[in-house]
């Protein structure tokens, strides 16, 4: 579970942008959004492939 204490008089608004960074950061809705529909383990093998080969690329081009 997400959350933040507000330090006192500290405006709302930087409240709850600390509390939508943190809780983007933590991967919540990410996990949420993976969970709610079924993925065949041939497309998730497949997109895994993908994101490794991104990975490497981005790797690759800050080595150099």
């Amino acid at each position: 579970m997400v959350g933040i204490t507000l330090q006192e008089n500290e405006n709302i608004d930087k409240a709850l942008k600390r509390f939508k960074k943190k809780y983007e950061r933590s991967g919540v809705l990410k996990e949420f959004k993976k969970r709610t529909f079924f993925v065949k383990p041939s497309v998730k093998k497949r997109m895994e492939k993908i994101k490794a080969a991104r990975r490497a690329y981005r790797m690759d081009q800050l080595s150099d």
